[in-house]
């Protein structure tokens, strides 16, 4: 049987993130989404996502799901057999930009978090097309269906994340760097440099997508995963 997947969903997110992954990738292997909503630090949720995985993985993440996999690796190397960073950041946060978040923090402590995703998942982040609204719209189901609790939570975490770059030139592991061309929240330059760290990484832009490929543009991410998967 080929190695299971383990998939880490981005911040207010859920496993609708991934589902044109799972209903096809699930074909051939079983894949397990590991929610990451219950701590406040991404130390404790790479803990959290270890105890509830197989014994050895494959292993994707987007966005904060990312963060969150390079944190696995960190700790459990021998673990994780192949790495997928997908719209993400390897980097810790900047003071100021860990200051900017609480404004939005104090706002969904008041009840505002409606407000506060619709802003944070400005049409911008996307690629522009048809489609958009429709990815937004299932974001905002998410997040709300998750609640104010698991923004205070992780927007925390994102505070706090650990700088991962010496993670990444370790890696010895077949490793995906993917990003949707149009991702202006963590764009292409960053990814190229993630993948200039990692010996013998692959590079993967995906046109016509943003922030969230695997809803965008999913025949696209399948068949990078695919290949991934299969080297």
């Amino acid at each position: 049987m080929p190695e299971p997947l383990v998939l880490l969903p981005g911040m207010m997110c859920d496993a609708r993130l991934y589902g044109p992954q799972i209903k096809t990738l699930g074909r051939d292997r079983a894949i397990h989404v590991a929610p990451i909503q219950a701590q406040d630090t991404v130390e404790a949720m790479a803990t959290e996502v270890l105890a509830n995985a197989p014994a050895t993985f494959a292993l994707a993440g987007l966005s904060m799901g990312g963060i969150v996999a390079m944190e696995v690796v960190r700790r459990a190397p021998t673990r994780v057999t192949r790495l997928a960073l997908m719209d993400t950041n390897a980097l810790s946060e900047t003071p100021a930009y860990a200051a900017s978040r609480e404004p939005q923090i104090a706002r969904v402590m008041a009840g505002s978090l409606v407000d506060v995703m619709r802003e944070d998942m400005k049409p911008d982040y996307l690629a522009p097309g048809a489609g958009r609204q429709v990815v937004l719209d299932l974001v905002m189901d998410m997040a709300l269906e998750m609640g104010e609790g698991v923004y205070l939570r992780q927007s925390r975490a994102l505070q706090r994340r650990p700088d991962q770059q010496n993670v990444l030139r370790k890696l010895k592991i077949p490793t995906l760097i993917l990003c949707g061309e149009y991702d202006r929240l963590c764009p292409v330059s960053r990814h190229q440099f993630m993948a200039d760290l990692i010996h013998g990484a692959e590079l993967c832009i995906v046109p016509d997508a943003g922030h969230l490929p695997t809803l965008e543009q999913p025949e696209a991410v399948n068949a990078a995963l695919k290949q991934w998967l299969s080297a």
